[in-house]
């Protein structure tokens, strides 16, 4: 759908009070469109009418007329520059950033990123995965905490299979 129209729909369902929904169409937006301000500024509003500081700090971080306590309130909920660098959704060059305030503050990022984790990283390939210490987790132990989750949910299904037939069996024993 084009941006013309999804912002339309947004406005829209603002007006009908629709706004889970308008927040929803802006998020698709953005993760869409990173490098559109105007974007950014809109789902902060909408954040805002949530009252969500800590949101409104997130989408606002690459502003520069960006309210401080909101941008607290982001840091804060999310604290390590890992954590910062993925809510931020930003991809490509930070040179597309479209002003220098905000070109500085996705350096900033990456740079305390890349420090503490001891390795450079990227805006187009950031760290995805961290355990509950904000330490990255390494591919080998995704690996099997996925095989640990397929059989659990294996282990379900069967268990679920043979109470299926054992019910079945007992209704036909009365039948």
């Amino acid at each position: 759908m084009p941006l013309e129209k999804t912002l339309a729909r947004v406005d829209a369902d603002l007006a009908a009070g629709r706004i889970p929904i308008a927040r929803q169409r802006l998020r698709g937006l953005v993760s869409s469109f990173p490098a559109d301000p105007a974007l950014r500024r809109r789902l902060a509003e909408v954040y805002r009418l949530y009252g969500e500081p800590a949101e409104a700090g997130r989408w606002m971080y690459l502003a520069a007329d960006r309210d401080a306590a909101e941008t607290a309130a982001f840091e804060k909920r999310y604290g390590t520059p890992l954590r910062r660098m993925r809510a931020l959704a930003w991809r490509g060059p930070e040179s597309e950033a479209g002003s220098a305030f905000a070109e500085e503050q996705l350096a900033a990022v990456r740079t305390a990123c890349s420090e503490a984790l001891g390795r450079p990283v990227h805006w187009d390939f950031p760290p995805e995965y961290e355990n509950e210490q904000g330490e990255v987790m390494a591919p080998e132990s995704l690996g099997s905490k996925i095989a640990g989750i397929l059989l659990g949910a294996g282990c379900l299904v069967g268990v679920l299979a043979f109470l299926a037939v054992w019910v079945i069996g007992v209704v036909a024993l009365f039948d």
